[in-house]
């Protein structure tokens, strides 16, 4: 007599090729008739993978638009906050920084005060000693801090 060995992997696979188990969450013929339950199920994981990348790209907007509200707060646009951000090599990512905003409203008024900083040392450092050199006219406005 010989003794096969089934483990349980190979048992969760024969149960996925078999769509029995997810049919009880559908109603009507999608659950009883066979050809129709396939067809729903296919659908079901289709749609729950496509989902999956939607759920990503909405939290990548939630979180980029809490920041950009808490940063306007704070007197700065969102891409200059984040630039100013990258430049000060502060490297948190946009889900942080929206939790920092909601959570920790003292902590990333801190972050935006350090990117404030960092964006008028751009400017001063843009200006040089504030002299244009000789025949050339600039746009730059001149300000005092």
């Amino acid at each position: 007599m010989q003794m096969s060995f089934i483990s349980v992997t190979s048992l969760n696979l024969i149960e996925l090729d078999h769509p029995g188990s997810f049919l009880q969450h559908f109603r009507g013929r999608k659950n009883r008739c066979y050809k129709l339950a396939v067809r729903s199920v296919r659908r079901a994981f289709v749609r729950s993978t496509k989902a999956r990348r939607e759920k990503k790209r909405f939290l990548r907007a939630l979180w980029i638009t809490r920041i950009e509200a808490a940063s306007l707060e704070h007197g700065l646009k969102y891409p200059a906050f984040i630039s100013n951000l990258v430049k000060s090599q502060v490297e948190l990512n946009r889900k942080v920084l929206a939790d920092l905003a909601i959570y920790e409203p003292k902590t990333f008024k801190s972050l935006a005060a350090l990117a404030q900083r960092r964006r008028q040392e751009g400017f001063l450092a843009a200006l040089g000693d504030g002299k244009e050199p000789e025949g050339i006219f600039s746009r730059i406005v001149h300000h005092h801090y």
